[in-house]
């Protein structure tokens, strides 16, 4: 693994104003490496990245340039947030490997990748994205499910892109092949401004999102 470091122009520029401090290490985006059909998929992803900086959350991200990657980890970088690119070294060119981030670690593949961003982060969001980025989220909800990590992980359903997805858990559930004890818990917020405060509350349990939450989901 080539762990590389990189002082981000924006180190000597006036940081953002602060929202809310918290122990939280870093918080985990997943996303596409493309900018999809709505320009409102950008706009989250631009939200997101100012919002993680105004709060003071490293963002760790797939390590792209391109699309949704791009925008979130740029727009954190605008607003004086730290970053932190993962990637491994066959996707360094496909996805235009953004150099202009605080640390940049190049693995040796996906798995190394992956582990390398639960590792290092302590909650995930997923925004709207391709099959690579449901492998990522899934991922998060079995090992939560089975009891191996209570980080917040939190599915940014913006414009409903989520929607089929949530159709699919209630299937699984209402099929008994997700059975009680056995439960998918993670939080869904609509709007791109919802995902940070959803984030802090649920870190404030216990890494659990709280139960008697409206947005919380339940399969």
């Amino acid at each position: 693994m080539t762990d590389r470091t990189k002082l981000s122009p924006a180190k000597n520029q006036k940081r953002a104003k602060k929202i809310e401090i918290t122990p939280i290490p870093a918080v985990c985006v997943y996303c596409g490496s493309g900018h999809g059909t709505n320009t409102i998929y950008a706009d989250a992803a631009r939200t997101l990245g100012t919002d993680l900086a105004k709060s003071s959350l490293r963002l760790i991200y797939g390590g792209g340039g391109m699309g949704l990657m791009g925008e979130v980890a740029r727009a954190t970088i605008a607003a004086g947030g730290e970053v932190t690119g993962i990637i491994p070294d066959f996707l360094s060119e496909r996805e235009h490997m953004l150099r202009d981030v605080d640390k940049l670690i190049v693995t040796g593949d996906m798995h190394e990748r992956k582990r390398l961003m639960f590792e290092n982060s302590g909650a995930f969001v997923a925004l709207p994205g391709g099959i690579g980025t449901l492998e990522e989220l899934v991922e998060q909800l079995t090992w939560s499910q089975l009891g191996q990590h209570k980080k917040p992980i939190v599915l940014a359903n913006i414009a409903g892109f989520w929607d089929p997805f949530l159709e699919l858990l209630g299937h699984m559930r209402d099929q008994a092949f997700i059975r009680a004890g056995l439960e998918v818990s993670f939080t869904v917020v609509p709007h791109a401004e919802d995902i940070v405060p959803a984030i802090i509350e649920a870190w404030k349990t216990s890494g659990k999102p709280p139960a008697d939450a409206a947005t919380l989901a339940k399969f």
